[in-house]
C-alpha cells in the first residue's frame, strides 16, 4: 500500500475532545472518524488491525472446537420475551418496530439467538457438548459513551456460546476457554491482562470472570490483594470490615442541626468521625417507583450492582416528595415511618454511638446503638469494598483499588436461557433435561484501543507485530531523486513478493512530515532510503520502539527485514502459554 493512495488524514494537533490517548491517536492518525456519539467509521489502518485481532480469535476458538456462525443484528422482540429480558433489561436495549408494527430489537448480546439456532439440533444427548461463536456488530445504547472505542454504542464483538449436559462438563470447557483467552491476549501483545471475579449482571449465571487490563484510564474498579491471588471487580467484591471497637454506650439524643442536610455538614458541626455516622441513600424502583432506603456507615458508598442483584430489579435515584414520608436530608433508621423498603448494610452491624438523621427537619440523633435501638433488623452487604479493606481470601487489611479496562468476559450461565426458552434434550435414560450454557465475549474495537493505550509514546502508537496494520513502513526520502526512488521501488516490490506487508511512503514531502506520519502509523519496522545512506550502499533499519537501529547493505535489506519480523514474532510468542 502507498501512503499517497491511503484514504484518511493525519492531524498535527491533538483533538481537544478526546478523553484518552488511544482516542486521540486514533483520530489524529487517521484510524477512525466519529459518525455520532459512540459510533465510528473505520479507516483502513484500524480495519486491518481489527481483522488481525479477529484472525487470532478465530484460530483460538477453532482450536477448542468452536464453530463459527452468524446471527442477525436485528432480532424479533419475541425471542427476548421468551427469555424474560425484553422487559428486565433497561434502556441499553434498543427497541423499535418495523413497518408492519412488529416489535424488534438491535442485538446487544445473542444468548436468545444462540438458543433459537440450536434448540432443534440439540434434542439428543449424543450431540453434546458443542460451542458456536460469531464475530458480529452489536448495539448497546450506552448513556455515556466515552474514550473512543473503549466505551461505544455500536461495536464488533466475538461472542461464543457452549452447550453441555452436566455442570462438570461445562466447568471443564470453561477452563479451556479461560486459557484460550489468555493465549489470545498474549498473542495480541497484552500478556499483562489479568482475570478477576465479576458480577454476572444481566447475563445471569453464578460464576463469571472478566479479563482486565489495569490502566488509569479504565472505567472499571478492581479490588486486588498484593499478598494473595485475590482479584475481583469492585462490583462483586465483598466489603469486609473489622468488628466495631468496644465503647461506652451513649444515650440516644436528638440534636438540633439547622440547615445541615449532608453527612459532611453534620460531622463537621458535631465533630464526629465519618465512621461514626449512619447515612441514608434513597432510590426508586423502575418497575413501580417504590422507594428503597439503604442505611450504611457514613464513610462508605453503596454498591449499586449488589443492591440491584439483591432486589432483582433496576433502580434510579429517588425524587423525594412530601407525600413519601421521607424527610430529605434528615433520614435515619430510628423512628422511620415511611412507605419504603428499608435495607441495612452490614457495616452497621454491632455499631454503637452513631450520628444519624432524626426524621424531622433540622434534627439528628447522636448515640444510636444498633443492637439496642434496632435489635430486629437484618444486615446485608450493600457497600463498595474500600482501599485497605479486609481481603476475603487471606484476611489481611490489604485490599488495593485499581482502574482497569474490561477486554473480555466469560460466564457460566447454567440453564437460565435454555429453561426459559424451552430447549430440552433426551438423556441416555430417555428423560428430558435442560442443557446448561457458557458464554464468552471479547470486544474487538475495545481490544484495539486497549493495545494502543499500552503501546504508545508521545509521537503515536507502537503496534505489536501481530496486530500492526502493516509490518513495515518504507520511507523514501527525496522521492524526486531518481536513484533513491529506483532503490525504494525495487525494495518495495521485493518485500511484497515475499508476502511482507509494506506501507510505502514515496510522497515528495519533507523528511519531518514523513516521519511524523510514520510515527502515527506506529508500524513495528521502519526502513529509510535516502541519498545519504544510499551513497553508502545501505538502508536504515529501525524498530518503532527504538530497540533496533542499524544500517544494513541494500542487497541484504529484504533478508534483514524478514529476520527482524521473525524475531519480533518470537518475542511475542514467548508470552503465549
Amino acid at each position: 500500500m502507498k501512503v499517497k493512495q491511503l484514504i484518511g488524514e493525519r492531524l498535527k494537533e491533538r483533538p481537544s475532545d478526546c478523553q484518552t490517548e488511544s482516542h486521540a491517536l486514533m483520530i489524529r492518525g487517521g484510524y477512525m472518524k466519529q459518525v455520532a456519539n459512540g459510533i465510528y467509521s473505520q479507516y483502513p489502518p484500524l480495519r486491518r488491525i481489527c481483522q488481525k485481532i479477529e484472525k487470532i480469535i478465530r484460530e483460538e476458538m477453532d482450536a477448542i472446537g468452536g464453530q463459527e456462525i452468524q446471527f442477525p443484528v436485528v432480532l424479533p422482540a419475541s425471542l427476548w420475551e421468551e427469555s424474560g429480558r425484553y422487559r428486565s433489561v433497561g434502556e441499553e436495549l434498543l427497541r423499535f418496530s418495523d413497518r408492519f408494527g412488529s416489535p424488534l430489537v438491535l442485538g446487544m448480546t445473542h444468548e436468545e439467538a444462540a438458543v433459537h439456532l440450536v434448540r432443534e439440533y440439540g434434542q439428543s444427548y449424543a450431540r453434546y457438548p458443542f460451542m458456536i461463536y460469531q464475530i458480529q456488530t452489536k448495539f448497546r445504547d450506552e448513556a455515556r459513551p466515552r474514550a473512543g472505542l473503549i466505551r461505544v454504542r455500536e461495536f464488533a464483538m466475538k461472542d461464543a456460546y457452549s452447550f453441555h449436559t452436566s455442570q462438570e462438563d461445562l466447568e471443564q470447557y470453561y477452563q479451556q476457554c479461560y486459557h484460550a483467552y489468555e493465549r489470545i491476549f498474549a498473542r495480541v501483545g497484552l500478556p499483562q491482562v489479568i482475570t478477576v471475579a465479576s458480577d454476572s449482571g444481566m447475563m445471569g449465571g453464578s460464576i463469571s470472570h472478566e479479563y482486565m487490563l489495569l490502566t488509569p484510564v479504565g472505567e472499571d474498579s478492581i479490588a486486588l490483594c498484593p499478598h494473595c491471588s485475590y482479584r475481583s471487580n469492585l462490583e462483586a467484591a465483598p466489603n469486609l470490615l473489622p468488628s466495631p471497637e468496644q465503647e461506652e454506650l451513649q444515650a440516644l439524643t436528638p440534636v438540633e442541626t439547622p440547615h445541615m442536610e449532608s453527612i459532611e455538614q453534620v460531622r463537621n458541626y458535631l465533630h464526629v468521625d465519618a465512621a461514626h455516622t449512619c447515612k441514608a441513600v434513597v432510590y426508586q424502583k423502575r418497575s413501580d417507583s417504590g422507594y428503597v432506603v439503604v442505611f450504611l456507615r457514613g464513610d462508605l458508598t453503596v454498591n449499586e450492582t449488589k443492591l440491584t442483584n439483591y432486589l432483582g430489579e433496576e433502580l434510579c435515584p429517588a425524587q423525594i416528595t412530601e407525600e413519601s414520608g421521607l424527610c430529605a436530608g434528615y433520614l435515619g433508621p430510628y423512628g422511620l415511618h415511611a412507605q419504603a423498603q428499608v435495607l441495612f448494610d452490614r457495616s452497621l452491624q454491632g455499631a454503637v454511638n452513631l450520628c444519624c438523621g432524626a426524621n424531622r427537619t433540622g434534627f439528628h440523633y447522636t448515640g444510636l446503638c444498633m443492637p439496642r435501638d434496632l435489635p430486629e433488623v437484618e444486615f446485608f452487604d450493600f457497600a463498595k469494598a474500600v482501599e485497605g479493606g479486609i481481603c476475603p481470601q487471606c484476611g489481611r487489611h490489604s485490599l488495593t483499588i485499581s482502574r482497569g479496562i474490561e477486554v473480555g468476559n466469560i460466564f457460566q450461565l447454567g440453564d437460565k436461557y435454555t429453561r426459559s426458552m424451552g430447549m430440552q434434550y433426551l438423556d441416555e435414560n430417555g428423560c428430558l433435561q435442560y442443557p446448561i450454557m457458557g458464554c464468552y465475549g471479547i470486544g474487538i474495537g475495545r481490544l484495539a484501543a486497549s493495545i494502543c493505550e499500552v503501546y504508545r509514546d508521545e509521537h503515536g502508537p507502537i503496534w505489536p507485530i501481530s496486530v500492526a496494520p502493516w509490518q513495515v513502513s518504507l520511507c523514501c526520502l527525496r522521492a524526486d531523486d531518481q536513484e533513491v526512488r529506483k532503490a525504494a521501488d525495487a525494495l518495495y516490490d521485493c518485500l511484497q513478493k515475499q508476502g511482507i506487508e509494506v506501507l510505502y511512503d514515496d510522497r515528495e514531502i519533507r523528511a519531518g512530515a514523513m516521519f511524523t506520519d510514520a510515527d502515527l502509523f506506529g508500524l513495528p519496522i521502519r526502513v529509510v532510503i535516502s541519498p545519504r545512506n544510499l551513497k553508502n550502499g545501505c538502508v536504515e533499519l529501525t524498530t518503532r520502539d527504538g530497540t533496533v537501529k542499524r544500517e544494513v547493505p541494500i542487497e541484504q535489506a529484504a533478508e534483514e527485514i524478514h529476520a527482524l519480523i521473525h524475531q519480533l514474532y518470537g518475542e511475542l510468542s514467548s508470552h503465549v502459554r
